[in-house]
């Protein structure tokens, strides 16, 4: 009778595969930002109009609102801000969703205001610096703020067994739909002529509008089928502005009752510093390092965004055969000689094939890391809760590892920062193998 009953239950939480569809949409819509705004058109755009040259001496200082700054540090630091807003706000919001049963309402603010951020950056140009930088910023916080509430439905919608193959199938979305936009903005971008564009920066402002678009066009399809997340019962109303820190308080002890939950988290703090800082600062190193053009740069991100559709499924076959740990921590490994790598590339050929290691592991190491996690959570109601949990995680790891590199690039240079990563990458896999053993003395393998 009890396992009826189970099955009765997983049957409501995952009506039909088309729900996982209607859920992995949202990445399809939201991934063109991260392909087109954060890591190709808008870094070279920004790069080629805040870069001047005068008596034949090229200079990348820029003044915002009277402040002089290095183009590749202020792209830094205002990511930065926008994770750190993120980061202190998504607790409260996590909390008022929980309380009220409307995730998918925050869901939908946060894609709005990213979408319109987006669309906005259609006016930025030389002589509207702190337009653009705001506006980016804005996307930012729209883009990571939407994940927290999108994250959090991964639990609901997906049995255990399933959620690695539903993570992979989100990020595949999410890289296929982005790929798509990518190609139709690469052509206005590198054949303007062929529109009767004159104006050389209508291409990369126009792309920024259709992201826009995109983003929240095809996110109606998620909103229209993501369930409401049942109320919380017995909270009060006035103290809900409180609760969410609280409540992260009573994550955090839960999470440090399972040993290997608390170790993995830690593991993924310190990675995530790296892989996050890698993935924003990948465009403008090509185009300030390597004197790429938009044209080269979007042919890099391509490539990237298709190895890690494959590198997403291939590293979930991986974990249902070795682990989710094991595989993390070869990942992690991979990461380590990727920065090396980084280092010492110095030609567009070889950042090209640098490209496609970083798609196969970037696939991966997302997917897996999401779906690790929830995994290794408790079974809870307040999913919302803890998936905030873990993207607070992620997000100070992002504050901190965009702050580093772009002090160490303001006081010494790119590949010296890039170089820095190593230690974040490092100090993942120690920990992540800390994990491994916790793990297997609670399995008792090698006991």
């Amino acid at each position: 009778m009890e396992t009826v009953e189970v099955e009765a239950s997983v049957k409501k939480v995952r009506p039909a595969k088309s729900l996982h569809r209607a859920w992995a949409m949202y990445d399809w819509a939201n991934s063109a930002y991260n392909l087109v705004v954060t890591s190709t058109i808008f870094p070279a755009y920004y790069t080629a109009i805040t870069t001047t040259t005068k008596d034949g001496q090229t200079s990348d200082m820029v003044s915002f609102f009277g402040i002089s700054v290095k183009n590749s540090t202020l792209f830094d630091y205002s990511i930065a801000a926008a994770y750190l807003v993120i980061a202190l706000i998504s607790p409260i919001l996590s909390s008022i969703a929980d309380h009220r049963g409307n995730k998918k309402r925050f869901m939908q603010l946060f894609c709005y205001t990213g979408a319109i951020a987006c669309c906005c950056l259609y006016f930025f140009k030389a002589e509207t610096l702190e337009l653009g930088i705001i506006c980016s910023a804005l996307a930012a916080l729209g883009y990571c703020g939407g994940l927290v509430f999108y994250n959090a439905y991964l639990p609901e919608i997906a049995v255990k067994a399933d959620r690695d193959h539903v993570s992979a199938l989100g990020f595949s979305y999410g890289y296929v739909g982005s790929v798509l936009l990518q190609i139709i903005c690469f052509v206005f971008v590198l054949k303007p002529e062929w529109f009767g564009i004159t104006d050389a920066t209508f291409p990369a402002r126009l792309s920024f509008l259709l992201v826009g678009l995109w983003w929240a066009g095809f996110a109606q399809i998620t909103f229209f089928r993501m369930p409401d997340n049942p109320p919380a019962v017995g909270e009060h109303a006035h103290r809900i502005w409180f609760s969410g820190y609280r409540k992260l308080q009573e994550v955090w002890q839960q999470v440090k009752e399972h040993p290997v939950l608390r170790t993995y988290l830690g593991a993924f703090f310190f990675y995530s510093m790296g892989v996050q800082t890698v993935m924003l600062a990948a465009a403008i190193f090509g185009a300030k390092e390597l004197k790429m053009e938009t044209g080269q740069l979007i042919t890099v991100i391509l490539v990237i965004q298709l190895v890690a559709i494959a590198g997403a499924f291939i590293m979930a076959k991986l974990s249902a055969r070795y682990g989710n740990l094991q595989v993390l921590l070869a990942v992690v490994f991979m990461w380590i000689g990727i920065c090396i790598a980084a280092y010492y590339t110095t030609t567009a050929m070889q950042f090209y094939m640098l490209a496609a290691i970083v798609g196969l592991v970037m696939g991966g190491i997302q997917s897996l890391s999401r779906s690790t996690y929830s995994k290794l959570m408790p079974a809870t109601q307040d999913t919302t809760s803890f998936f905030s949990f873990y993207d607070v995680t992620e997000k100070m790891a992002i504050v901190i590892g965009m702050l580093s590199f772009g002090f160490i690039d303001s006081i010494m240079d790119m590949r010296s920062a890039i170089i820095a990563l190593i230690v974040f990458f490092a100090l993942g896999a120690l920990i992540l193998y800390r994990a491994l053993r916790k793990r297997d003395l609670e399995l008792g393998v090698g006991s």
